[in-house]
C-alpha cells in the first residue's frame, strides 16, 4: 500500500516516502518495521503488549523497545473517521463493485459527498 503513496505539496512533484505512517498495533510486526527503516520513514506503530512481554521475557536479547510517539498518534483519529464516513455508504462497505475501477469510482464519489457536506455546514 506504500508503494501506492503521493504526498501533493503546494508545489513540485508529489513525494513517494511520507515522513511517518500511523498504523494500530495490527501492524505492529518486525517485517513492516524493517520495511519503514530501509525507507527511512518514521514508524508511529504502538507495541504489542505480547511483543513486548516477549522482548522484556529474552532481556538484553530481547532488543530496544520500540519508539512511539504519542502525539502523532493521536491524528490518526482523524483518518479513522474519515474512514468511518465512507463506510457508511453500504456499497463501499461491503465492497459489492466487480472491478477496482469501480470501487475507486464509487470512493471518489463518496469522498466529494463528505467534502461538499463539509463545505455547505462551514458556510451555514
Amino acid at each position: 500500500m506504500l508503494q501506492k503513496v503521493r504526498i501533493r505539496l503546494p508545489v513540485g512533484r508529489p513525494r513517494t516516502r511520507p515522513d511517518a505512517v500511523a498504523a494500530d498495533k495490527a501492524y505492529s510486526s518486525r517485517a513492516n518495521r524493517s520495511y519503514l527503516r530501509k525507507r527511512n520513514i518514521k514508524a508511529v506503530i504502538p507495541e504489542k503488549k505480547d511483543q513486548s512481554a516477549n522482548r522484556k521475557k529474552k532481556g538484553s536479547r530481547g532488543g530496544r523497545p520500540t519508539r512511539h510517539n504519542a502525539d502523532l498518534y493521536k491524528e490518526r483519529n482523524t483518518v479513522e473517521r474519515l474512514i468511518n464516513k465512507l463506510k457508511a455508504w453500504r456499497g463501499i462497505a461491503t465492497r459489492y463493485d466487480k472491478t477496482p475501477e469501480s470501487y475507486l469510482a464509487g470512493l471518489h464519489l463518496r469522498a466529494s459527498m463528505i467534502w461538499i457536506n463539509d463545505l455547505l455546514k462551514a458556510t451555514d
